[in-house]
Protein backbone atom coordinates (compact mmCIF):
# COMPACT_ATOMS: atom_id res chain seq x y z
CA UNK A 1 0.00 0.00 0.00
CA UNK A 2 1.12 3.29 -0.22
CA UNK A 3 1.04 7.06 0.28
CA UNK A 4 1.30 9.71 -2.51
CA UNK A 5 2.00 12.73 -1.22
CA UNK A 6 1.37 15.54 -3.42
CA UNK A 7 4.03 17.74 -2.22
CA UNK A 8 4.55 20.23 -4.46
CA UNK A 9 8.01 21.82 -4.09
CA UNK A 10 8.66 24.58 -6.49
CA UNK A 11 11.49 26.84 -6.74
CA UNK A 12 8.27 29.71 -8.16
CA UNK A 13 7.66 30.88 -4.94
CA UNK A 14 8.17 34.67 -5.63
CA UNK A 15 5.52 34.19 -8.66
CA UNK A 16 2.65 32.29 -7.13
CA UNK A 17 3.01 33.16 -3.68
CA UNK A 18 2.12 29.89 -2.74
CA UNK A 19 4.52 28.15 -0.25
CA UNK A 20 4.79 24.35 -0.46
CA UNK A 21 6.07 22.22 2.76
CA UNK A 22 9.42 20.53 2.45
CA UNK A 23 9.65 17.37 0.78
CA UNK A 24 12.41 15.86 2.64
CA UNK A 25 10.46 16.49 5.98
CA UNK A 26 7.28 15.36 4.77
CA UNK A 27 8.51 11.93 3.34
CA UNK A 28 10.90 11.16 6.20
CA UNK A 29 8.61 11.24 8.97
CA UNK A 30 6.49 9.00 6.79
CA UNK A 31 9.72 6.29 6.37
CA UNK A 32 10.63 6.60 9.85
CA UNK A 33 6.59 6.02 11.74
CA UNK A 34 5.90 2.46 12.61
CA UNK A 35 4.42 0.22 9.62
CA UNK A 36 3.02 -3.26 8.89
CA UNK A 37 5.79 -5.04 6.52
CA UNK A 38 4.88 -4.35 3.07
CA UNK A 39 4.36 -8.15 0.39
CA UNK A 40 6.91 -8.33 -1.87
CA UNK A 41 4.28 -8.44 -4.44
CA UNK A 42 1.01 -6.50 -4.68
CA UNK A 43 -2.19 -8.00 -6.02
CA UNK A 44 -5.00 -5.62 -7.11
CA UNK A 45 -7.34 -6.89 -5.33
CA UNK A 46 -6.29 -8.04 -1.85
CA UNK A 47 -3.57 -5.54 -1.44
CA UNK A 48 -5.06 -2.15 -2.53
CA UNK A 49 -2.35 1.17 -2.68
CA UNK A 50 -3.41 3.91 -0.10
CA UNK A 51 -2.64 7.31 -1.32
CA UNK A 52 -3.03 10.44 1.18
CA UNK A 53 -2.57 13.80 -0.47
CA UNK A 54 -1.73 16.91 1.02
CA UNK A 55 -3.97 19.79 0.25
CA UNK A 56 -1.74 22.60 -1.20
CA UNK A 57 -3.53 25.28 -3.19
CA UNK A 58 -2.55 25.84 -6.61
CA UNK A 59 -2.41 29.17 -8.45
CA UNK A 60 -5.58 29.77 -11.09
CA UNK A 61 -3.49 29.84 -14.21
CA UNK A 62 -5.75 28.73 -17.11
CA UNK A 63 -4.35 25.38 -18.53
CA UNK A 64 -2.44 25.04 -21.73
CA UNK A 65 -3.83 23.28 -24.53
CA UNK A 66 -1.76 20.15 -25.74
CA UNK A 67 -1.03 20.29 -29.31
CA UNK A 68 -1.39 17.18 -30.99
CA UNK A 69 -0.69 15.98 -34.23
CA UNK A 70 -1.50 13.11 -35.86
CA UNK A 71 -0.40 9.90 -35.08
CA UNK A 72 1.57 7.36 -37.01
CA UNK A 73 -0.07 4.36 -37.81
CA UNK A 74 1.84 2.29 -34.64
CA UNK A 75 0.88 -1.25 -34.36
CA UNK A 76 -1.75 -1.88 -32.58
CA UNK A 77 -1.12 -5.47 -29.66
CA UNK A 78 -4.29 -6.77 -27.47
CA UNK A 79 -2.82 -6.47 -23.81
CA UNK A 80 -2.68 -9.55 -21.48
CA UNK A 81 -1.95 -8.68 -18.05
CA UNK A 82 -0.75 -11.72 -16.43
CA UNK A 83 -2.55 -12.90 -12.51
CA UNK A 84 0.27 -11.87 -10.71
CA UNK A 85 0.31 -8.39 -12.29
CA UNK A 86 0.96 -5.08 -10.20
CA UNK A 87 -1.52 -3.08 -12.50
CA UNK A 88 -4.02 -2.83 -9.85
CA UNK A 89 -5.61 0.04 -12.24
CA UNK A 90 -6.24 -2.15 -15.16
CA UNK A 91 -7.04 -5.54 -12.95
CA UNK A 92 -9.44 -3.61 -10.55
CA UNK A 93 -10.36 -0.35 -11.58
CA UNK A 94 -13.04 -0.32 -8.95
CA UNK A 95 -9.92 -0.83 -5.89
CA UNK A 96 -8.88 1.85 -3.64
CA UNK A 97 -5.67 1.27 -5.39
CA UNK A 98 -7.03 2.47 -8.69
CA UNK A 99 -9.23 5.02 -6.80
CA UNK A 100 -5.79 6.78 -4.90
CA UNK A 101 -4.10 6.84 -8.50
CA UNK A 102 -6.82 8.51 -9.80
CA UNK A 103 -6.43 10.87 -7.48
CA UNK A 104 -2.38 11.51 -8.45
CA UNK A 105 -3.80 12.11 -12.21
CA UNK A 106 -6.20 14.62 -10.99
CA UNK A 107 -2.95 16.80 -8.91
CA UNK A 108 -1.11 16.32 -11.99
CA UNK A 109 -3.74 17.61 -14.08
CA UNK A 110 -3.83 20.85 -11.55
CA UNK A 111 -0.23 21.51 -11.42
CA UNK A 112 -0.42 21.80 -15.61
CA UNK A 113 -2.61 24.75 -14.92
CA UNK A 114 0.30 26.47 -13.28
CA UNK A 115 2.73 25.24 -15.52
CA UNK A 116 4.48 23.44 -18.85
CA UNK A 117 3.60 19.90 -17.99
CA UNK A 118 3.54 16.90 -20.81
CA UNK A 119 6.79 15.05 -19.85
CA UNK A 120 6.41 12.78 -16.52
CA UNK A 121 9.57 11.57 -15.14
CA UNK A 122 9.04 8.82 -12.65
CA UNK A 123 12.40 7.65 -10.79
CA UNK A 124 13.39 6.26 -7.26
CA UNK A 125 16.61 6.55 -5.11
CA UNK A 126 17.51 2.92 -5.51
CA UNK A 127 15.91 -0.37 -6.91
CA UNK A 128 12.61 -2.19 -5.94
CA UNK A 129 10.84 0.44 -4.28
CA UNK A 130 7.99 0.76 -7.23
CA UNK A 131 8.73 3.18 -10.04
CA UNK A 132 7.33 1.27 -12.71
CA UNK A 133 4.13 0.36 -10.60
CA UNK A 134 3.61 4.06 -10.54
CA UNK A 135 4.92 4.80 -14.12
CA UNK A 136 2.27 1.70 -15.48
CA UNK A 137 -0.87 2.75 -13.71
CA UNK A 138 -0.42 6.62 -14.04
CA UNK A 139 -0.57 6.05 -17.40
CA UNK A 140 -3.44 4.28 -17.13
CA UNK A 141 -5.32 6.65 -15.43
CA UNK A 142 -4.48 9.57 -17.75
CA UNK A 143 -5.46 7.48 -20.66
CA UNK A 144 -8.84 6.85 -19.35
CA UNK A 145 -9.69 10.75 -20.05
CA UNK A 146 -9.41 9.78 -23.75
CA UNK A 147 -5.89 11.45 -23.60
CA UNK A 148 -3.09 10.22 -25.90
CA UNK A 149 -0.75 8.85 -23.25
CA UNK A 150 2.59 7.59 -24.36
CA UNK A 151 4.59 4.99 -21.82
CA UNK A 152 8.06 4.72 -21.68
CA UNK A 153 10.12 2.07 -20.94
CA UNK A 154 13.41 4.40 -19.92
CA UNK A 155 14.59 1.80 -17.94
CA UNK A 156 17.13 -0.25 -20.00
CA UNK A 157 19.23 -1.99 -17.55
CA UNK A 158 16.14 -3.86 -16.00
CA UNK A 159 13.26 -3.44 -18.47
CA UNK A 160 10.23 -5.17 -16.98
CA UNK A 161 7.08 -2.59 -18.06
CA UNK A 162 6.19 -5.19 -21.43
CA UNK A 163 6.24 -8.11 -19.20
CA UNK A 164 3.50 -6.65 -16.63
CA UNK A 165 1.13 -5.87 -19.96
CA UNK A 166 1.87 -9.52 -20.97
CA UNK A 167 3.32 -8.38 -24.21
CA UNK A 168 6.43 -10.68 -24.50
CA UNK A 169 9.82 -9.17 -25.68
CA UNK A 170 9.46 -6.31 -28.31
CA UNK A 171 11.82 -4.16 -30.11
CA UNK A 172 11.60 -0.89 -28.61
CA UNK A 173 14.13 2.26 -27.33
CA UNK A 174 17.24 0.19 -27.39
CA UNK A 175 17.01 -0.71 -30.82
CA UNK A 176 15.59 2.27 -32.34
CA UNK A 177 18.43 4.24 -30.72
CA UNK A 178 20.66 2.00 -32.15
CA UNK A 179 19.40 1.90 -35.48
CA UNK A 180 19.63 5.27 -37.30
CA UNK A 181 16.05 5.50 -38.11
CA UNK A 182 14.69 9.37 -38.54
CA UNK A 183 10.98 8.78 -37.84
CA UNK A 184 9.49 7.33 -34.67
CA UNK A 185 8.91 3.57 -34.29
CA UNK A 186 8.92 0.25 -31.78
CA UNK A 187 5.75 2.14 -30.32
CA UNK A 188 2.87 0.20 -29.59
CA UNK A 189 -0.75 0.64 -28.63
CA UNK A 190 -2.53 -1.02 -26.47
CA UNK A 191 -5.73 -2.06 -27.78
CA UNK A 192 -9.05 -0.68 -26.05
CA UNK A 193 -7.27 2.31 -24.21
CA UNK A 194 -5.68 5.83 -25.31
CA UNK A 195 -2.21 3.96 -24.13
CA UNK A 196 1.30 3.54 -26.61
CA UNK A 197 4.05 2.11 -25.17
CA UNK A 198 7.55 1.79 -26.28
CA UNK A 199 9.50 -0.72 -24.42
CA UNK A 200 12.99 -0.51 -23.69
CA UNK A 201 13.67 -3.51 -26.20
CA UNK A 202 16.94 -6.10 -25.65
CA UNK A 203 19.04 -4.57 -22.53
CA UNK A 204 22.09 -3.23 -24.55
CA UNK A 205 25.41 -3.06 -23.28
CA UNK A 206 26.03 0.65 -22.86
CA UNK A 207 22.77 1.79 -21.94
CA UNK A 208 24.09 5.37 -20.44
CA UNK A 209 26.01 5.92 -23.71
CA UNK A 210 22.90 5.11 -25.71
CA UNK A 211 20.80 8.09 -23.58
CA UNK A 212 23.63 10.08 -23.95
CA UNK A 213 23.52 10.44 -27.91
CA UNK A 214 21.39 13.61 -29.49
CA UNK A 215 18.91 10.30 -30.69
CA UNK A 216 16.94 10.33 -27.56
CA UNK A 217 16.76 14.04 -27.15
CA UNK A 218 15.55 14.43 -31.20
CA UNK A 219 12.99 11.48 -30.29
CA UNK A 220 11.58 12.64 -27.89
CA UNK A 221 11.11 16.25 -30.01
CA UNK A 222 9.08 14.03 -32.57
CA UNK A 223 7.18 12.15 -29.84
CA UNK A 224 6.12 15.40 -27.53
CA UNK A 225 3.53 16.79 -30.11
CA UNK A 226 1.86 13.70 -30.81
CA UNK A 227 0.63 12.94 -27.23
CA UNK A 228 -0.90 14.84 -24.22
CA UNK A 229 1.18 12.77 -21.78
CA UNK A 230 4.01 10.94 -22.03
CA UNK A 231 5.25 9.23 -18.47
CA UNK A 232 8.75 7.94 -18.70
CA UNK A 233 10.26 4.85 -16.43
CA UNK A 234 13.60 5.75 -16.11
CA UNK A 235 16.33 3.61 -13.78
CA UNK A 236 16.91 5.04 -9.87
CA UNK A 237 18.91 7.99 -9.65
CA UNK A 238 21.66 5.92 -7.40
CA UNK A 239 24.11 4.28 -8.49
CA UNK A 240 23.68 5.31 -12.39
CA UNK A 241 23.29 8.22 -13.90
CA UNK A 242 20.31 7.45 -16.29
CA UNK A 243 17.73 9.27 -14.48
CA UNK A 244 19.44 12.24 -14.69
CA UNK A 245 19.91 12.36 -18.41
CA UNK A 246 16.24 11.82 -18.75
CA UNK A 247 15.57 14.73 -15.93
CA UNK A 248 17.02 17.16 -19.02
CA UNK A 249 14.58 15.94 -21.08
CA UNK A 250 11.25 16.56 -19.17
CA UNK A 251 9.04 18.57 -17.55
CA UNK A 252 8.87 17.38 -14.57
CA UNK A 253 9.65 14.29 -11.82
CA UNK A 254 7.94 12.01 -9.69
CA UNK A 255 9.99 10.64 -6.93
CA UNK A 256 9.19 7.26 -5.72
CA UNK A 257 10.39 5.90 -1.78
CA UNK A 258 9.03 2.48 -0.57
CA UNK A 259 8.90 2.20 3.37
CA UNK A 260 10.87 -0.06 5.03
CA UNK A 261 13.34 -0.04 2.42
CA UNK A 262 14.48 3.62 1.34
CA UNK A 263 16.86 4.96 3.91
CA UNK A 264 16.60 8.14 5.15
CA UNK A 265 20.15 9.12 4.20
CA UNK A 266 19.31 7.51 0.44
CA UNK A 267 16.58 9.84 -0.51
CA UNK A 268 18.60 12.15 0.88
CA UNK A 269 20.98 11.74 -1.25
CA UNK A 270 18.81 11.25 -4.52
CA UNK A 271 16.76 14.89 -3.69
CA UNK A 272 20.04 16.48 -3.88
CA UNK A 273 20.79 14.67 -7.55
CA UNK A 274 17.47 16.00 -8.40
CA UNK A 275 16.94 19.63 -9.66
CA UNK A 276 14.41 21.05 -6.79
CA UNK A 277 12.36 23.31 -9.16
CA UNK A 278 11.96 19.48 -11.37
CA UNK A 279 10.63 17.86 -8.25
CA UNK A 280 6.94 17.26 -8.71
CA UNK A 281 5.98 15.40 -5.56
CA UNK A 282 7.14 12.06 -3.79
CA UNK A 283 5.25 8.87 -3.96
CA UNK A 284 5.90 6.99 -1.04
CA UNK A 285 5.20 2.92 -1.57
CA UNK A 286 4.46 0.40 1.26
CA UNK A 287 2.12 2.24 3.90
CA UNK A 288 -0.68 0.75 5.49
CA UNK A 289 -3.70 2.30 6.61
CA UNK A 290 -6.43 -0.35 7.23
CA UNK A 291 -9.20 2.14 8.44
CA UNK A 292 -9.15 3.24 4.81
CA UNK A 293 -8.84 0.54 3.36
CA UNK A 294 -12.47 -0.94 5.14
CA UNK A 295 -14.07 1.97 4.86
CA UNK A 296 -13.22 2.08 0.32
CA UNK A 297 -14.32 -1.70 0.63
CA UNK A 298 -17.80 -0.98 2.34
CA UNK A 299 -18.27 2.06 0.07
CA UNK A 300 -17.58 -0.12 -2.90
CA UNK A 301 -19.73 -3.12 -1.71
CA UNK A 302 -22.96 -0.71 -1.02
CA UNK A 303 -22.50 1.03 -4.40
CA UNK A 304 -22.18 -2.30 -6.26
CA UNK A 305 -25.51 -3.37 -4.67
CA UNK A 306 -26.88 -0.18 -6.34
CA UNK A 307 -25.35 -0.83 -9.63
CA UNK A 308 -25.82 -4.65 -9.96
CA UNK A 309 -22.03 -5.40 -9.99
CA UNK A 310 -19.60 -7.70 -8.21
CA UNK A 311 -18.19 -6.16 -5.02
CA UNK A 312 -14.83 -5.81 -4.39
CA UNK A 313 -13.09 -8.40 -1.81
Amino acid sequence: MSRIFDALQRSGFEQTGVEYPDIVSVATAVLEAPQEQAPERLVAAEQPEEVQMLAIPMPEVAAEEATTNALPAFPSLDVHVPPNSRLMYFMAPDSLAAEKFRFLGVRLRHVRQGRTLKKVLVTSTISEEGKSLVSANLAGVLARRKERVLLIEGDMRRPTLAQQFGLGRLSGLAEWLQNGQRTPSNVYHLSGLDLWLMPAGDSPANPLELIQSPRLSQLMEQLTPLFDWIIVDSPPLLPVADATVWSRLTDGILLVARVGKTERRLLQRGLEILKMSDLLGVVLNGCSNSDHENYYQGYSRSAAKRTSLPALH
